[in-house]
């Protein structure tokens, strides 16, 4: 080996040594972490590139859903007053709006106001006839009134949209009941237990009759 051939290898040990350490002691430009999150809601892309994101941004709760909030922790509470303050600010603001709908006139149920349970129902049966909860409901009302015809059409409704929901079954039997049809009566409380056995009332009821 010649001077010069020697001279060579020190120089590429020390060019190998000097990669080999900037690698090791991480101070490089590292592929893949350019970007990183520093919270869950971080967002890469934007709006403009929906296709980068790779976490969804905190939705925050608009101002009918607060007051739905405020209308079922009130019912809970048993403050109808309150859930029905709550429920009218939101139909201020979303007449239309179907849960909002379905719990003022679950409201006014509570507190015998029928008249105005009756046309929340029937304002929810008008945007939605799919509705099975809102028939039966308006079914229940509308007895209430003694209009029996309306209320045996909506408690059909109901089981027509729902065949396999026990409650509408049960709440049927009761209007026939009330209506002395009590064979009829008794039929529906059959199919109301056949779906759900847990309905101890309705089974009462069978015995009774039977």
């Amino acid at each position: 080996m010649t001077l010069f051939q020697f001279f060579l290898l020190i120089i590429a040990g020390a060019i190998l040594y000097l990669f080999f350490r900037q690698i090791f002691s991480g101070n490089y430009p590292k592929r893949g972490v350019d970007f990183e999150a520093n919270t869950q809601e971080t967002q890469i892309g934007g709006i403009n590139r929906p296709d980068k994101i790779f976490s969804n941004p905190k939705i925050e709760s608009t101002r009918i859903d607060q007051l739905l909030q405020i209308a079922d922790t009130s019912v809970q509470k048993g403050d109808m007053l309150e859930a029905s303050k709550a429920l009218q600010s939101a139909l201020i603001l979303e007449p239309n709006h179907l849960e909002a709908l379905q719990k003022y006139g679950y409201v006014m149920l509570q507190t015998n106001d029928l008249q105005s349970a009756k046309e929340s129902f029937e304002k929810l049966i008008e945007l939605d006839a799919t509705n099975d909860i809102a028939h039966a409901s308006l079914a229940n009302v509308l007895h209430a009134l003694k209009d029996d015809a309306k209320a045996e059409f909506h408690h059909q409704c109901a089981i027509e949209i729902d065949g396999e929901y026990a409650p509408h079954y049960f709440n049927y039997a009761n209007t026939l009941y009330d209506l002395n049809r009590k064979m009829e009566a008794l039929a529906m409380y059959k199919k109301a237990y056949k779906f759900d056995n847990s309905l101890q009332s309705a089974r009462e009821m069978i015995m009774l009759l039977s």
